[in-house]
């Protein structure tokens, strides 16, 4: 892999998409940064593992599932590259000193909570800590990555953002995620909504996600174990009008997570997604409009 040329972005035409609404109609914005999944041949050449077991790290199919959000008038973004070779959700150079040949640059925070378990930006592991490469990458090709691709799905992101901010007074960013059924602290939960415990968001935002998702059957928690990850810390500014929660679904919602296949339940889930995401835009033009969640 290190002795190509071939630049990280050539793997990915595009590396990010914006699907946009035909209008511009609403203040949300969607985020799907862990739904990639293109597996370039030089990655899995390099990688131990198979490309089924690569794939059981992604947000599988999570883009498709809020989808149908964008017809409320709000975009969504999603990345094209897989999170097992890139990961947007992370500070853009939280990088682990295992990955690589050779000594990280000063500035790179190697001994944060999420490099000691191996989930850095540039992952070593993916599922039960299995490793993902077979020997270390060059620490050029790690920091091309960072440019040719974290920094176009942030740039884009953060352009979503102030322009819904612009148009509305406000912004709300949902950054859409799955969660594997037997992760720790999950078992009986459906639905994980973060808001770093209130910092990201007014309290009007998850509270309406709430009451949508438990009326539909759906048992939710807040803030545990998934609080939000970098984005919903990095965007979240509540004082600036700027609101952001992290949304984790357990993926045996809507599929097989041996095969990834979607099973009978995606139909509904879907819905179910789009009739939350509706609540909640329906809320600017009622109580929760902008001036009440600004103040919150």
């Amino acid at each position: 892999m290190d002795g190509s040329v071939r630049s990280p972005a050539q793997d990915f035409d595009p590396p990010v998409e914006t699907v946009e609404p035909t209008r511009l109609a609403s203040p949300l914005v969607f985020s799907s940064p862990h739904s990639g999944a293109i597996y370039p041949e030089r990655f899995l050449a390099a990688s131990r593992l198979d490309a089924l077991t690569l794939r059981r790290s992604e947000d599988a199919y999570v883009d498709e599932l809020f989808l149908p959000c964008v017809a409320l008038g709000a975009p969504l973004l999603r990345a094209t590259f897989p999170r097992a070779y890139l990961d947007v959700n992370r500070e853009p150079y939280e990088l682990d000193p295992k990955v690589f040949d050779g000594a990280l640059p000063e500035y790179a925070n190697t001994r944060s909570l999420r490099v000691v378990v191996g989930l850095g930006t540039i992952p070593r592991v993916v599922g039960d800590a299995q490793p993902i490469y077979r020997q270390p990458i060059s620490v050029a090709e790690g920091l091309g990555r960072i440019e040719a691709l974290y920094r176009p799905y942030h740039e884009r992101l953060r352009a979503l953002v102030e322009r819904a901010r612009r148009r509305f007074g406000l912004a709300v960013l949902l950054d859409c995620h799955s969660m594997p059924s037997n992760a720790a602290d999950v078992g009986g939960i459906d639905i994980v909504l973060g808001d770093r415990f209130g910092a990201s968001a007014a309290p009007g935002v998850i509270e309406i996600l709430e009451t949508s998702l438990r009326g539909a059957g759906y048992r939710i928690r807040r803030n545990k174990p998934f609080a939000g990850g970098f984005i919903t810390e990095h965007f979240g500014a509540p004082d600036r009008g700027i609101h952001a929660v992290q949304i984790e679904i357990a993926r045996a919602l809507y599929l097989d997570e041996r095969s990834l296949v979607r099973n009978e339940r995606w139909t509904m889930l879907r819905g179910d997604l789009f009739a939350a995401a509706k609540a909640l835009a329906g809320g600017f033009a009622g109580a929760l409009g902008p001036t009440r969640l600004a103040a919150e």
